[in-house]
């Protein structure tokens, strides 16, 4: 009987290490999203967040680099370079010679925690594909956290039935009754809990219809898209950095449906004078703009007879043709700022689509807006709108801005 109970034992032990580390091994694991805010104050201005090749100032980080140094060595180099430059490591100095001795900036403040965090982002990468922090990262966790749960519930279960039946089997042994196999006894043991069958046929259908809703819920949306520029243009050095107004370079924005792709033109206004970029990489982007329109940087004129090439921008926001959506009307009469649906475009390197621009998303913006009623665009209905809705807060959506021929015509 001791064996029997020492056996029990052992598989309970089993059972409360599983239950606890399925809910608990997340919270030792390292916090990438603190990573990911690290790089970006920090790392993010030199490095891209990609492939070797891919270069900024330094080269692109990615797991690649585990396997070119070790933690020790990335710990030494990340606080500070050029002392170890200085120390005449081998490594040190190959990375000092390859990026035409350039240092990298120190950071002896940095934890073993903070580097950590930085490495497990730059290992692992970014939610999804994520950049900057959205909403739809915020979304997916909420998701992922919901289809957890449901995994859990499955797992406590199928290991309770297990438990069981493993615990009437040794009562069975224990009394000198015959044992049954394990599938008879659970075959056994289902017909008498007829009610477990109900409720795990539910579980099932309602976690696969979840299932399916999220899958059919991302269709026709592109949130995170990202795609590859012909010239690797920095907003967060442009409308960051140098504070350049949006609308000077997207000027249609204020004027017609389209907020339109700025031209040669609008580029050669700085860059006739401006020639460099703040590195080699920098400077040959600039050079690719001379090279479409045929400007020589050095005489500071154009080439005549020079066959211009068009720059083959792809585009990155693009709503559906039975979709309306009219800049001016948003950015003029609704006062809004290009972030509201752009997103930080200030801090980013590479522009991607930050919001959602479902249906859903636009309805919820129309119902949370509040018009500018001292807007002299339409003062006198304003005044009507006052009126009718006796001076309360007047939003879009209260305006007709839920009716279909809105949007839709």
């Amino acid at each position: 009987m001791n064996v029997y109970l020492s056996s029990f034992f052992n598989y309970f032990l089993l059972y409360i290490f599983l239950f606890v580390g399925t809910f608990f091994i997340p919270v030792f694991a390292q916090d990438t999203d603190l990573g990911q805010d690290l790089f970006k104050a920090n790392c993010a201005s030199c490095h891209y967040l990609g492939p070797h090749e891919k270069k900024l100032i330094g080269p692109g980080l990615n797991e690649e680099i585990f396997e070119e140094y070790t933690g020790e060595w990335l710990y030494k180099w990340i606080r500070n370079s050029a002392e170890l430059i200085e120390s005449g490591d081998k490594q040190a100095v190959a990375v000092y010679e390859e990026y035409n001795k350039a240092v990298m900036t120190a950071f002896p403040y940095f934890t073993d925690a903070d580097i950590d965090n930085i490495l497990a982002y730059i290992k692992e990468g970014p939610s999804e594909v994520v950049e900057v922090a959205s909403e739809a990262s915020d979304v997916r966790n909420t998701e992922s956290e919901s289809d957890k749960f449901y995994y859990i519930i499955f797992f406590i279960l199928l290991f309770n039935i297990v438990l069981l039946v493993y615990i009437k089997n040794t009562l069975k042994d224990a009394s000198g009754i015959q044992r049954i196999s394990f599938l008879q006894s659970s075959f056994s043991w289902l017909k008498l809990n007829p009610s477990f069958i109900i409720f795990a046929s539910i579980l099932l259908v309602f976690s696969g219809m979840k299932g399916c809703w999220n899958s059919l819920s991302t269709v026709g949306v592109a949130q995170n898209y990202q795609p590859e520029q012909p010239i690797a243009f920095s907003h967060k050095l442009h409308a960051g950095e140098q504070g350049i107004d949006c609308n000077y370079c997207h000027s249609s924005a204020r004027e017609s449906k389209h907020s339109g792709i700025p031209s040669a033109n609008v580029c050669m206004n700085c860059h006739t004078y401006i020639n460099e970029g703040r590195s080699e990489e920098g400077t040959k982007e600039i050079n690719k703009i001379y090279a479409a329109i045929g400007f020589d940087p050095n005489s500071k004129t154009y080439i005549p007879g020079y066959e211009q090439k068009p720059i083959e921008w792809v585009r990155i926001h693009n709503l559906p043709d039975l979709a309306y959506f009219d800049h001016s009307q948003h950015v003029n009469v609704g006062g809004l700022e290009c972030q509201t649906c752009h997103g930080p475009i200030e801090e980013m390197e590479e522009v991607y689509q930050y919001s959602k621009l479902t249906m859903g998303w636009c309805i919820n913006c129309h119902r949370e807006t509040e018009i500018d009623t001292d807007n002299p665009y339409y003062h006198d209905l304003h005044n009507k709108w006052l009126d009718k809705y006796h001076g309360e807060e007047v939003t879009v959506d209260m305006i007709g801005g839920r009716e279909c021929a809105k949007c839709h015509y």
